[in-house]
C-alpha cells in the first residue's frame, strides 16, 4: 500500500520518544508533530534530521485502513493497546 498524501495520521496518533526538529523530547500520542504542513504532509520527509521510527513506518490497510479518517483511529488503538 503506499501512503495517502495528506493524511498524517502517522505524524498525529502515536507517540514518538526520540527528538523531532521543534520537539526535542519527542511527542506524546495524539500531539500534531510540529513538522506536519498545513496540507499534512512531513516538512523533514527525507532529510537526516527526521526521526528513524518515522521513516520505518510502512504503511498496510491494517494500520491505515481504506480513508485518513480511519487511519487516525486505527494508528490511535493501535498505540493505547500498545502503550
Amino acid at each position: 500500500m503506499d501512503c495517502r498524501l495528506g493524511c498524517g495520521a502517522c505524524c498525529i496518533a502515536p507517540s514518538i520518544t526520540s527528538p523531532i526538529p521543534g520537539m526535542p523530547n519527542g511527542k506524546p500520542a495524539g500531539v500534531r508533530c510540529v513538522q506536519l504542513n498545513d496540507d499534512n504532509l512531513c516538512k523533514i520527509f527525507g532529510q537526516p534530521e527526521r526521526p528513524d521510527v518515522c521513516g520505518a513506518f510502512v504503511p498496510c490497510e491494517d494500520v491505515c485502513g481504506d480513508t485518513n479518517e480511519q487511519a487516525l483511529i486505527l494508528i490511535t488503538e493501535l498505540e493505547q493497546s500498545t502503550g
